[in-house]
């Protein structure tokens, strides 16, 4: 069963990995993305704030989550979002797929998280010493997205 979470807590990845892997003895493959929160090249970030419309948001990851299903075979897909004020090395998002396969929990994985970053509604604004500014969006980031289709 799929577990699509947005929250502010954080999250433990060991007990995540085994809450997706239940008692499935067809599993063969589990993969994981954590993603941080990383500081900038040109000046330190003190937090970043993330900001969601929670029901376009949710609705918007079990979309992203349905596409996974019907792209590849896989098992149990999770995606933990966490929101509001985080600092450097703060998790701010878990992906985990779990398949038979090692190749489809790798693309799946892959999958959800590049449109995660482009198609799920979630604004990110970061904060310095010196300024806050919201994150734009990324022409890679798109790119990347634009060639699963």
């Amino acid at each position: 069963m799929d577990k699509i979470i947005i929250q502010q807590q954080d999250f433990d990845l060991t007990t995540e990995i085994s809450l997706a892997k239940g008692n499935d003895s067809n599993i063969g493959a589990v993969v994981s993305f954590v993603g941080s929160v990383r500081d900038l090249d040109d000046e330190s970030i003190t937090r970043m704030t993330l900001e969601h419309y929670p029901k376009m948001t949710q609705k918007a990851l079990v979309s992203i989550a349905t596409q996974a299903h019907e792209r590849w075979k896989i098992g149990n897909i999770t995606i933990i979002h966490r929101v509001g004020d985080l600092l450097v090395n703060d998790q701010i998002v878990l992906v985990i797929t779990t398949s038979k396969h090692r190749k489809s929990a790798f693309e799946s994985c892959e999958f959800i998280m590049d449109y995660l970053k482009t198609q799920a509604p979630f604004w990110k604004k970061e904060h310095t010493q010196s300024a806050s500014q919201w994150v734009k969006s990324k022409t890679t980031d798109k790119d990347q997205t634009d060639s699963w289709n």
